[in-house]
């Protein structure tokens, strides 16, 4: 079953692109049997949202409330206008990072304005149609920076699960943790029991009760336990007063050219993972149910989101991969759904806001703990490890340049690592069969149909290249076509392999066209595909330097032919 059109971009309208999948689902038919499918799924979700929502915001120096904010109006946009049936948007995990550095060096008004520069950067990308290239990030790159930010996201914790007193609390690890081990002195057994008891209870919930919402459980106990038992705990009210009963009226963030220059990579930032995470999240949920979304059209929906949460005090918006896992599990049928969970977030606002300020902030440290946990994959890391140095390589050197770099320096150098590796090895698949490693001896092999005339006339010499012939391979195949014998009389190279040829690639046969003409060696192209024969048109390879034949036996009837004239 599948959603979306089966014609390229390239040659698909902009209402086939751009056409929210909301509107696709109620031109199927919308009842009452969908819409209560989508409020079964949209509360399961809100009930997930609304813990994380604030535990996320908390740890990326912002207010439980404007996590509140960001999952309410940014979810409900993200549902809105995507393309991906079953998204939900909201505060992420894998930002709290660069969210906490941003605020930490421009403030919270150079984080609202980096989350609405950061939106029209997304509509720009959604609307120049690259989101297709967005998933071109390859597999160990994703997983090495997902399991760095699961580390940092960890250590950003230790603090609250332990319930130290810093005064002053380092971003950088390696300046953070010798300030933790300082301050152990500090400790507070309650916090430490309070954020313990909320990972056995979330983890214990996971295995015995599946279906059952842990994290929201765990955190309810533990704000239960904190105010019946009066435990000497920090909380959301003692910290931050509790959350509002409402949204605020939308405003401008505050805009001066000055901090916007000085937020603007701080906003690349949130571009590239805020589109990488999304339509990371977007294929997950394809694969949960078959369906397809439409890249650039939840680009440009996830641009509004970050516009609107940024108008509403709120920060950086994404598709969230656990959140929607979850809403595909509930039963939704589409984006209704996760348009329900943000109300169902703004009527817990309005209703029980007050209940809130009773929440231990070690019981939110204890769920971001598992979240960072489940962040870490494991099975995949142990795959890619096994699969050799390369993919090993560039695994460990997103994960490390996360952790103690930057983020966006990591996702630049692995994507950097991991395309070097996909060139060495597409080039050590590129051969031509006669010498090693590219060409081997001239054998006759009378399973081809032409080799023992080939092998009977010295004069004629056939080169077979297999494999892409592009600029990482195309040194070595050239060293070894450029050998041309002036005892040779023809020269046929054999594209019948070949599925791609790049410039760089057909300018090696262009220079070899132009020498076998100086030699008085007639050169024949075999078998070439059309892309591939209008490639070397355009670089100049025709006749007379070159004729095009359908295979090598047609070249070898017509130098046969050649050579008796």
């Amino acid at each position: 079953m599948t959603d979306q059109t089966t014609r390229p971009d390239a040659a698909a309208s902009f209402a086939a692109l751009f056409t929210p999948k909301l509107v696709t689902v109620l031109r199927e038919g919308y009842g009452a049997a969908q819409l209560r499918s989508d409020a079964i799924a949209g509360l399961t979700v809100a009930i997930v949202a609304l813990p994380l929502s604030m535990a996320i915001a908390i740890a990326s120096g912002a207010t439980p409330a404007q996590g509140l904010y960001t999952a309410i109006v940014g979810g409900f946009l993200v549902s809105l206008l995507g393309g991906s049936r079953f998204q939900i948007g909201g505060p992420a995990g894998a930002f709290i990072v660069l969210v906490a550095s941003t605020v930490a060096l421009h403030g919270m008004d150079g984080l609202i304005l980096a989350t609405m520069m950061s939106g029209v950067m997304l509509l720009a990308v959604g609307f120049l149609r690259l989101g297709t290239y967005v998933k071109f990030i390859p597999f160990p790159v994703t997983v090495g920076f997902t399991a760095g930010i699961a580390v940092i996201i960890f250590a950003s914790q230790i603090k609250d699960l332990l319930g130290l007193s810093l005064g002053h609390e380092p971003g950088e690890l390696l300046e953070k943790l010798p300030a933790l081990w300082g301050a152990r002195a500090t400790l507070t057994p309650a916090a430490l029991a309070v954020a313990a008891a909320t990972v056995a209870i979330i983890l214990g919930l996971k295995r015995w009760r599946p279906h059952w919402p842990g994290m929201l459980i765990a955190v309810g106990l533990a704000a239960a336990a904190t105010a019946l038992l009066a435990l000497p705990v920090q909380t959301i009210g003692t910290k931050f007063g509790g959350i509002p009963s409402g949204l605020p009226a939308p405003t401008l963030p505050a805009f001066s050219v000055e901090l916007a220059l000085q937020v603007l990579p701080a906003a690349i930032s949130f571009t590239l993972l805020g589109a990488i995470e999304s339509l990371l999240s977007a294929v997950v949920a394809d694969g949960m149910t078959g369906r397809r979304h439409r890249s650039n059209c939840e680009l440009v929906a996830q641009g509004a989101a970050n516009i609107g949460a940024a108008l509403f005090g709120g920060f950086c918006v994404t598709g969230t991969i656990a959140r929607t896992a979850t809403n595909v599990r509930a039963g939704a049928h589409g984006p209704v759904a996760g348009m329900l969970h943000a109300a169902f977030l703004l009527l817990f606002m309005l209703v029980a806001a007050p209940l809130a300020a009773y929440i231990p902030l070690a019981a939110l440290a204890g769920v971001l703990a598992v979240v960072a946990w489940n962040m870490i994959e494991k099975s995949a890391i142990a795959v890619l490890v096994r699969s050799g140095w390369g993919d090993a390589g560039v695994l460990g050197a997103t994960f490390f340049l996360t952790i103690f770099r930057d983020l966006t320096e990591a996702i630049i150098v692995g994507f950097a690592l991991g395309s070097v590796l996909f060139i060495n090895r597409m080039s050590q698949h590129a051969a031509v069969e006669t010498e090693t490693p590219f060409v081997g001896q001239d054998t006759a092999d009378s399973g081809t149909g032409y080799d023992e005339a080939t092998a009977a006339n010295p004069e004629v010499v056939v080169y077979h290249i297999t494999g892409a012939f592009f600029f990482g391979a195309a040194a070595s195949i050239g060293s070894v076509l450029d050998r041309i014998q002036t005892t040779h009389k023809a020269l046929i190279v054999d594209f019948a392999a070949v599925p791609f040829l790049d410039s760089t690639g057909a300018n090696v046969i262009e220079g070899l066209a132009r020498k076998a003409h100086r030699h008085g060696v007639r050169l024949y192209i075999a078998a070439a595909n059309p892309d591939i024969r209008r490639a070397l048109l355009t670089h100049g390879v025709r006749p007379p330097d070159a004729r095009y034949t359908t295979s090598v036996q047609t070249a070898l009837t017509l130098e046969t032919a050649a050579a008796a004239a």
